[in-house]
């Protein structure tokens, strides 16, 4: 059995902006209107995988947490000072956000490859997925604006 969910349709949606060092233009400070989608694969039990409330409701707190934030990773190349202020420094280039504006994120870069990764691991987390032994396969995009996305997968390690 498999479920989808369009993050467009079910206005799982959030903005953000954000810079990737070394990637021509968009070292340049800029911002994104994403959307999250998933897909589930594995057996249903009483004719349901998982609560579509369960995933919708996961999905929606992890990104309430990224919305309306600049996106800063933690384990990329920027130099990252935090307090009050946060500055952000890369070859020459130099940030200062308000701490309350910005969002740290384990990442490396916060392209929406990353971002996909991201939220595929906090939806397995919070939504307790390795402890339901039904599910097989989970997958979460992260589109920057409609048609053009990243995806990242989760599978179930066969015994």
């Amino acid at each position: 059995m498999e479920i989808r969910i369009d993050g467009w349709r079910c206005n799982l949606t959030f903005a953000s902006s954000h810079f990737l060092a070394d990637y021509s233009k968009c070292s340049r400070i800029h911002g994104h209107s994403y959307a999250v989608h998933m897909t589930m694969e594995g057996d249903a039990i009483e004719g349901i995988l998982l609560d579509f409330r369960i995933i919708k409701n996961t999905i929606r707190e992890i990104i309430e947490e990224i919305d309306h934030r600049v996106i800063v990773p933690t384990e990329g190349k920027f130099e990252v000072k935090r307090g009050k202020e946060v500055e952000v420094k890369y070859e020459g280039k130099r940030y200062i956000f308000p701490e309350e504006d910005c969002i740290f994120l384990p990442i490396y870069s916060s392209s929406a490859e990353n971002l996909a990764s991201y939220i595929l691991q906090e939806f397995i987390k919070r939504a307790g997925v390795e402890g339901r032994s039904n599910i097989r396969k989970v997958e979460i995009g992260v589109d920057e604006g409609r048609g053009q996305g990243a995806w990242a997968r989760w599978e179930r390690p066969s015994v």
